[in-house]
């Protein structure tokens, strides 16, 4: 049986650090020194709780992020070890690089921290009034104007609507996306327009059509976790610059530009996910001139623009973009079809064709069906129509959540007040326990939240969750709120109480 003592881990008990977080300082510490050599293997996390008169998450909580960080490794029926490469080495983690030409650190792709992941999937759970995910609600979706739509155009194109369509898209809705993106300020011709399965292949293919495998991306902290996703699978190099009330830190950025020469700014500057931040307007103009000056492609993912009920409107940057240095990306799946996955980019000629290629390569086209579907849905207007109302609706569930989070979360968390989109992103007190301590009593109590660290490139932001208010109608949403508040409070009394034993 593996002798605990041999971690030396004492923990301070009085000390601000979160438990778990001083058992990852432990372990990584004596990793790194060679006390514990690779392959070593770890005691189960009840085990070592019970050893160190711990609660069992902050075990798990530990192991978890270090298995992300590459220094455990997880076999299936064998247990939790020291990762190690093929000459018995410790794994030292391996996610940073020193740029040749500073000092500055970038982080480099690592895998998802499946352990995590694993316990959002509980969020699925049956019973569960679940703010974890990423869509609109069911109740948006225009049902019998989409059926009308599909059968008028299989009634009116027959076999034609079911084969491949051109790669770039079918040309009606390309016009019509011009149209629509005109809109909202947007120039362009319809030659530049690329029709995507979705935002989130619209962000994959730039990223694919710009970037190598090892090239260095620079993005907001935090960011779209699919953006981290996709450049973890590219294998892409990814540094977020943190954010304030208006966005990511232009000054942080500029010194980081400087530094490093990224390839590519990915933002998402209206109603940002997931803290529901928008970038006024002289921080836009300032972010493109920065770019411009730099010759750095900005990627602009617009999936959330039109979403809003509250404050003024302000252009994309791509309506400000007078060098074509901005890449516009967006989509009709949040503000009504989903499941549909059309999506668009806007790019000037500069990268077009090898967006084109890449898109070609991917998938052939994008369903011919549901572009011709869409296309009908946006010329008779619905789109429009629709968004009227979901916004509307928006607005009044986005009040509900408010009001619930003052009346049923902890005392001492924060959050935003969005003025669009789908999310709150709140903070509990860090004097208690994380978001991810807190995660799994609340699914036994029949609520989820997205976990806050995985939006993050470096690992931070223990405390916050993000909240799909859009997600439930108001009776669910004050009693999923409720359902968190009272997990958040069972947690931190049980957190106090093992904090206080004393040590062994």
């Amino acid at each position: 049986m593996f002798n605990a003592s041999k971690l030396a881990i004492q923990l301070d008990r009085d000390g601000e650090e979160p438990i778990y977080r001083q058992l990852i300082r432990h372990i990584r510490a004596q990793v790194e020194s060679g006390v514990l050599q690779a392959g070593t293997r770890l005691p189960a996390s009840r085990d070592l709780a019970q050893q160190l008169n711990i609660s069992r998450i902050s075990v798990v909580n530990a192991y978890a992020e270090l298995r992300a960080e590459g220094f455990l490794s997880a076999h299936a029926g064998r247990g939790t070890f020291i990762a190690g490469d093929n000459h018995g080495n410790g794994n030292g983690h391996g996610h940073t690089y020193t740029s040749p030409s500073s000092n500055t650190n970038i982080d480099l792709p690592s895998a998802p921290d499946r352990s995590i992941r694993d316990m959002m999937r509980m969020a699925r759970k049956p019973g569960v009034i679940s703010f974890a995910n990423g869509a609109p609600p069911n109740d948006f979706f225009p049902i019998t104007h989409v059926k009308d739509a599909i059968n008028t155009v299989l009634e009116r194109d027959g076999a034609q609507a079911l084969a491949y369509e051109m790669p770039e898209g079918y040309q009606p809705l390309r016009l019509a996306i011009r149209d629509y993106v005109s809109g909202l300020g947007i120039r362009c011709h319809p030659e530049q327009v690329l029709v995507t399965g979705g935002t989130q292949q619209a962000l994959d293919l730039v990223v694919q059509a710009l970037l190598s495998e090892g090239d260095l991306m620079v993005t907001e902290n935090p960011t779209y976790l699919g953006m981290i996703d996709i450049a973890r699978t590219r294998r892409v190099q990814v540094h977020g610059i943190d954010v304030d009330q208006d966005g990511i830190r232009l000054d942080l950025l500029e010194n980081f530009v400087l530094e490093t020469r990224p390839k590519l700014i990915y933002v998402m500057p209206t109603f940002h996910n997931p803290t529901g931040a928008v970038m006024p307007l002289h921080r836009r103009r300032q972010l493109i001139n920065l770019a411009a000056e730099h010759r750095i492609p900005i990627l602009e993912d617009g999936v959330y623009h039109e979403l809003r009920f509250e404050g003024d409107s302000l252009p994309p940057l791509k309506a400000l973009d007078e060098n074509g240095i901005v890449i516009h990306a967006s989509a009709f799946t949040k503000m009504m079809l989903p499941g549909m996955r059309i999506g668009y980019v806007v790019s000037d000629n500069t990268h077009y064709e090898r967006l084109l290629r890449v898109k070609q390569a991917a998938d052939i086209s994008s369903p011919s069906l549901n572009q011709r579907t869409m296309h009908l849905l946006l010329e008779r207007g619905v789109m429009s129509q629709q968004l009227m109302w979901n916004n509307r609706e928006l607005k009044r569930r986005r009040d509900v959540a408010l009001v619930a989070a003052h009346k049923y979360l902890p005392p001492g968390t924060r959050w935003n007040r969005p003025q669009g989109g789908l999310y709150l992103w709140a903070q509990f007190p860090t004097n208690g326990p994380t978001a991810t301590e807190v995660y799994i009593t609340a699914i036994q109590m029949g609520a989820a939240y997205a976990i806050g660290n995985v939006f993050y490139t470096d690992n931070s932001g223990n405390y916050r969750i993000r909240l799909n208010y859009a997600v439930h109608k108001p009776f669910d949403i004050e009693e999923g709120f409720k359902r968190i508040g009272r997990a958040w409070r069972d947690v931190a009394c049980e957190y106090d109480e093992i904090e206080k034993l004393p040590l062994l």
